[in-house]
């Protein structure tokens, strides 16, 4: 009987220490899919800001933002390349911990994710083949748009025609209008800079407006939101940002254009 006794109290010891264990690794209670790692979608078709590598692996803006990220909240960066339409209800599901996509925010977003403090600052433009006539968005009335699929483009495009095309891929957009599909495009206007400079022949026309993008958080994990927001915050103030930014821009995207 003593040994058994003796045999119920150090198991009861050991589940105790277990407990205490498991407590410690999720104090900061952070949600994560895997313990100590930051899982983050991107969809590698979005150069600059996400592109694919032979290797497969992705680098470009939004990939050193989300690994720099990483870095502040002491865990370890896992990449996952999945297409842009279907990352957003990837992160509200759980499969990813964080969207770093270059994800505008939007209300409708809001009521599938939550989204951290703005970490760049764009805005959609019209491109067009340099043989077209079309300076403005109300130009294009009734014309063929392309935009890729989940994008807040195709409201922009809605606003003046029901014709339009959608791509999974901004850039695979620029390259069928460059070479005689659709009348026009309307992207990011740092993804068609890069796509001018790459040598496709289109060119920019009207810049309808700025956007905020944002990391995307599960609408429960709301110590990661904080988290990843106190990480962008150290990451403004050492020029991180400005640095990353500068080296895949040209330029700093990352400032309010409205503090400047």
């Amino acid at each position: 009987m003593r040994h058994w006794l003796k045999g119920i109290i150090a198991a009861a010891f050991v589940l105790i220490l277990a407990a205490c264990g498991s407590e410690e690794a999720s104090k900061d209670g952070m949600d994560l899919v895997e313990d100590g790692k930051f899982t983050y979608a991107a969809s590698g078709e979005f150069k600059p800001f996400s592109f694919t590598n032979d290797d497969g692996s992705m680098s470009g803006f939004d990939i050193e933002v989300a690994e720099a990220v990483a870095k502040e909240l002491g865990l370890e960066p896992v990449q996952n390349k999945f297409k842009f339409g279907g990352i957003v209800e990837g992160v509200k599901s759980g499969r990813f911990d964080a969207a770093v996509a270059s994800h505008t925010i939007t209300e409708e977003r809001l009521q599938a994710v939550n989204f951290s403090t703005p970490y760049y600052y764009s805005g959609p433009q019209i491109y067009v083949r340099p043989d077209s006539s079309v300076e403005t968005l109300e130009d294009l009335e009734g014309l063929e748009i392309a935009v890729s699929k989940g994008s807040t483009y195709t409201a922009n495009a809605e606003e003046v025609t029901d014709n339009i095309q959608f791509y999974d891929s901004d850039v695979v957009a620029l390259e069928a209008l460059s070479k005689g599909k659709h009348d026009a495009v309307i992207t990011d206007f740092i993804t068609g800079k890069e796509a001018i400079g790459a040598g496709m022949e289109i060119e920019g026309k009207e810049l309808i407006g700025r956007s905020e993008q944002a990391i995307a958080v599960a609408k429960d994990n709301e110590e990661l939101l904080e988290k990843v927001n106190e990480a962008l915050e150290t990451l403004r103030e050492n020029g991180t940002l400005t640095e990353i930014s500068k080296k895949y821009i040209g330029e700093d995207i990352t400032v309010d254009p409205e503090k400047e």
